[in-house]
């Protein structure tokens, strides 16, 4: 996966106060810590981020400074993150968390979890766990740290999770329709009626109620389907559909009508300064 780290995700301010006292002192490993994150520093910054990792790793180790510590630990993380390396970076910050609970990075760190269950999530055909997880990471976040700036960014992506988790229980219905398991179908398009009615999928699955009630003679369960489609989304095509089932003359149109996108929040990008 190729991304534009500096256009679509938040990078945290790090700031490293290196004092003219440290830089005296050479050959203690505290010197030796810094200079070996220095190198992690150098390396992240052309974008060389295995090796940037390697050498947070072992300036972790090194500091006497829980602080300083941390924020290798942190660095380490981000960086396994930008090469794909998920699950190495979920154990830095599983580590990081249970290490260094209350530094004051734990919010940014709980923010970069969230987002690399979130980057794992495949399409509604593909394995659910990504998808739960980031779910269950989100909804943590959001309610620990309702005030934060990575919040707004966490509420728009918890929509479209919850587009997926519909998309999901929609094809999984679908493929039930497919194998004539009326009643299982039946359930897993009340769970996107029920759960996720403010999602894109809500007005197929009525549509599908619909189908499935009058294929099996149960015509007024299917006009009543058919009838809260009507009302809430008159002028959709999934209504269209529904109305043609009921009403073999009917022949369907195109509509001009474009569906409206929600904006997409954004967050302010934040560039990272590093003070040498």
């Amino acid at each position: 996966m190729i991304r534009n780290f500096f256009s679509n995700f938040i990078i945290i301010i790090f700031i490293i106060s290196c004092s003219k006292e440290k830089a005296e002192v050479v050959e203690t490993p505290k010197s030796s810590a810094y200079e070996i994150y220095k190198e992690g520093l150098d390396a992240w910054g052309k974008n060389d981020f295995f090796f940037a990792s390697k050498k947070f790793t072992e300036a972790e180790l090194l500091f006497q400074d829980p602080k300083e510590s941390a924020k290798s630990a942190v660095m380490a993380a981000y960086s396994f993150y930008a090469i794909n390396f998920f699950d190495e970076s979920l154990e830095v910050i599983s580590n990081f968390l249970k290490i260094y609970p209350a530094d004051k990075h734990v919010q940014y760190v709980q923010y970069l979890k969230a987002i690399i269950y979130f980057e794992q999530i495949e399409d509604e055909k593909k394995d659910i766990a990504p998808l739960l997880k980031a779910n269950k990471q989100i909804d943590f976040f959001i309610k620990n740290f309702p005030n934060s700036d990575y919040s707004i960014d966490l509420k728009f992506k918890k929509d479209l999770i919850r587009n997926q988790l519909a998309a999901k229980e929609v094809f999984v219905a679908k493929y039930y329709m497919q194998t004539q398991k009326w009643i299982p179908a039946i359930n897993r398009l009340k769970i996107v009626i029920n759960e996720y009615d403010d999602t894109v999928f809500v007005e197929e699955a009525l549509h599908r109620l619909v189908e499935i009630h009058f294929h099996l003679g149960l015509e007024k369960e299917a006009k009543k389907y058919a009838s809260i489609l009507g009302y809430n989304y008159n002028s959709s095509e999934w209504f269209q559909q529904s109305y043609k089932i009921l009403n073999k003359n009917y022949v369907i149109t195109k509509s001009n009508n474009q569906i409206s996108k929600k904006n997409k929040k954004t967050i302010l990008k934040r560039i990272i300064e590093i003070i040498r």
